[in-house]
């Protein structure tokens, strides 16, 4: 079998979906708050910023806004006093979940090598 050579212009092409994945998944927040919509796939806010360890509700907040307008998490407000609001996770947020799983078994992977 011939080698084929490779050029930049087509290493480009492989990152450029790379880059999108980490930009919808960019920062400290992101993944959590996926991961745990996948856990619960609808939760209030108050579950989300205590699963969340050590978030703030201001950055829980604009986190959720990027993750709605990336389509991966719905938000539904309740006209009931007080209002409620509820999020949930996208049919495709759910599409995170072998993500979020490599991440999981990749992490205890790392976790046994390091530590020994």
């Amino acid at each position: 079998m011939e080698k084929k050579n490779k050029t930049p212009k087509e290493c480009l092409g492989k990152l450029l979906p790379v880059r999108d994945a980490l930009d919808v998944f960019q920062g400290k927040w992101k993944i959590q708050i996926i991961s745990v919509m996948i856990y619960y796939e609808q939760c209030s806010f108050k579950l989300l910023k205590e699963s969340v360890k050590g978030i703030t509700p201001k950055m829980l907040s604009k986190e959720l806004k990027d993750l709605e307008i990336n389509l991966l998490v719905d938000r539904k407000v309740t006209n009931t006093r007080p209002v409620s609001i509820t999020y949930s996770i996208t049919d495709y947020g759910k599409t995170c979940t072998p993500v979020i799983l490599a991440l999981y078994q990749w992490g205890q992977e790392h976790r046994k090598t390091i530590m020994g």
